[in-house]
């Protein structure tokens, strides 16, 4: 009996949907404790008329194809800001190398709100 090999092609191109990407980033942002939730409160007014699919997240890619990301968040109160910060940072860098083996540029995480507890009730 002879095993049959398959060899793979060693050259090729791999294709990412853009809301894909959204979504990993999306769901590392909000696995850390003391993210509220992503927000569009950066966008225009005429802009938020739409609601975009990628609600608190921008992405975009350079000229030598290096990812970079940004992500708008509100936090609960009483946590430290920078710790979020670093911690989404790196959950979202980790996410991406994981899952599609995209290790992204600069990760920019942006502070638009703080929830209190009446806010969450």
């Amino acid at each position: 009996m002879t095993k049959s090999k398959t060899t793979l092609p060693k050259k090729g191109k791999v294709e990412i949907d853009r809301d894909i990407l959204l979504s990993i980033i999306n769901l590392a942002t909000k696995e850390i404790n003391g993210v509220e939730s992503l927000t569009n409160d950066y966008l225009p007014w005429y802009k938020k008329v739409a609601k975009p699919k990628s609600e608190g997240v921008a992405i975009k890619f350079d000229v030598n194809g290096v990812l970079h990301v940004d992500v708008y968040i509100k936090v609960f109160i009483g946590y430290s800001v920078p710790d979020i910060a670093y911690k989404v940072q790196e959950n979202i860098k980790n996410s991406l190398n994981s899952m599609v083996g995209l290790k992204p540029g600069k990760i920019n995480v942006h502070v638009f709100g703080v929830a209190c507890d009446e806010e969450i009730q």
